[in-house]
């Protein structure tokens, strides 16, 4: 009997340092005069480091050919937009976001979504298998292990038949992750590169100088560091809100659920300080995507995106996702005694 339930058809960031091989970045003038043009420096790559050297493996990053493409598409951007360089930065990064990222974490939730309709014919089919292996061992004299390692092995080969048949394997849900955290580092080393003279334009003027006055509001010089920490504390709290959305309409999470959410919690108010201590540039690009992140994470929420990005309906999703998340805010954190 086992033999057949086997076979039976089943139904239908690394930290960026700024400086670190390049020389200091220049505090303001005093006085709040406009900063002067830099000479052009004749750097056309960060130093290489010895192989085993400090910093050897990100001197290769920053001369790596990615980063050289996160490059060419930041300034090919600038050139074709004529935006100043904080806008073309912001604009840069809602297209890359909304051409890849989107469309990659609505194929995550549509994956997710397939795998959460599984589950009740998963457990389905646990049942009756540990039914089927008790009366087997019984029959057999099989001991306790060998009884659970036999239900184990069936479990997983029943299970992956279903992920095959409907073709929602969990693991294409990290599609995102793989694509997004490599674009993420490039675009920022990319910066960084810009930032410390490490970059030329075409027509050989610096793109340092250019992102020195290329600012707006109270970071008017983009290779600078942000000393009024609004631009790093920022991108903090956007990270955390992030988190808490994901956070809010969760009901008894596991321990390992409990220790991820915690751990991402302390990653974001981790990279405040880490954003007080590299160039504007990046942290403006660090904001901007944080905040195209919350946008993205809010929209998948709506039933009619989902419907036109033909996420399957689950028992989980909810016709009111936004009402649930301020009901969720309010019960938490104000009407909680």
């Amino acid at each position: 009997m086992l033999c057949r339930l086997g076979r039976r058809r089943l139904p239908p960031l690394s930290v960026l340092r700024p400086g670190t091989h390049g020389s200091p970045l220049a505090p303001p003038p005093a006085g709040g005069s406009e900063r002067l043009p830099v000479p052009v420096r004749a750097v056309a790559s960060v130093s290489a480091g010895g192989p085993g050297g400090v910093g050897g493996w990100y001197e290769a990053l920053a001369a790596s050919p990615p980063v050289r493409g996160a490059e060419e598409l930041l300034l090919t951007a600038h050139a074709a937009t004529g935006l100043p360089w904080w806008a073309s930065i912001l604009l840069t990064t809602v297209a890359v976001r909304g051409a890849v990222t989107l469309p990659l974490a609505a194929y995550q939730h549509y994956i997710l979504a397939k795998v959460e309709n599984l589950q009740p014919e998963i457990k389905n089919i646990a049942r009756h298998l540990n039914q089927e292996i008790a009366v087997r061992a019984n029959q057999l004299g099989w001991s306790k292990r060998v009884a659970r390692l036999t239900y184990l092995r069936n479990m997983r080969r029943l299970v992956a038949e279903l992920y095959v048949r409907d073709n929602c394997h969990p693991f294409k849900a990290t599609l995102l992750v793989w694509i997004q955290l490599p674009m993420w580092i490039c675009i920022s080393v990319a910066l960084r590169n810009f930032s410390i003279g490490a970059t030329h334009s075409e027509a050989g003027f610096s793109v340092q100088e250019q992102l020195a006055t290329g600012g707006i509001l109270w970071f008017p010089d983009l290779t600078a560091l942000d000393s009024t920490w609004i631009l790093p504390i920022s991108v903090g709290v956007t990270n955390l809100l992030i988190v808490e959305i994901f956070a809010l309409p969760k009901n008894g999470m596991t321990r390992f659920q409990k220790y991820v959410t915690y751990f991402v919690r302390g990653m974001s108010v981790l990279m405040i300080p880490i954003a007080a201590t590299v160039p504007s540039s990046i942290v403006l690009y660090w904001l901007c995507s944080s905040f195209m992140g919350l946008s993205q994470n809010l929209l998948l929420r709506s039933p009619g995106f989902r419907q036109l990005c033909h996420i399957p309906s689950t028992k989980s999703a909810s016709h009111t996702p936004y009402k649930d998340l301020i009901d969720a805010f309010c019960a938490k954190f104000i009407t909680k005694k």
